[in-house]
């Protein structure tokens, strides 16, 4: 009788640790996916506001969003209290990524084209990104939060 209940009690422990593992994967996968939605649609269809770079600031935020989701997902794949391996994982995929939309939105969209300012604006989000978690990890373990 006890070594079911151990059992049972270590299914349900190894099942709730992968409950955060799918949360911050299915996470990831849905913000990514609606950055490739918003940048190969015809543009269209996006709205006009007229602020002076505003995309710029959107790709900033579209990737320090992305950065930081998967930052999450690849720390609890790891498994490890190192912050390093994981951000700098997260921060290459963002800056690949941004990329790669580039080049799909110059062969294969007709009212979009790629841009490398883009690029640079994916690149500083991504870059704030792994700051803020940088200053954050920094900050947990001065105060062991």
């Amino acid at each position: 009788m006890k070594l079911k209940s151990i059992r049972c009690f270590q299914a349900n422990l190894t099942k709730n640790l992968l409950v955060p593992k799918q949360f911050y994967l299915w996470t990831a996968i849905a913000w990514s996916g609606l950055i490739v939605f918003f940048c190969l649609i015809k543009s269209s269809d996006i709205p006009v506001v007229q602020i002076t770079n505003l995309d710029k600031v959107v790709h900033a935020f579209f990737h320090l969003v992305f950065t930081s989701l998967w930052f999450l997902f690849f720390k609890k794949q790891i498994n490890s209290s190192a912050v390093f391996k994981p951000l700098m994982f997260s921060f290459l995929f963002s800056i690949f990524f941004g990329i790669t939309i580039e080049i799909a939105q110059a062969l294969f969209t007709t009212t979009r084209k790629g841009d490398l300012f883009d690029v640079l604006a994916n690149t500083s989000g991504a870059t704030l990104a792994a700051c803020i978690i940088l200053l954050f990890n920094q900050y947990t373990r001065i105060n062991k939060i």
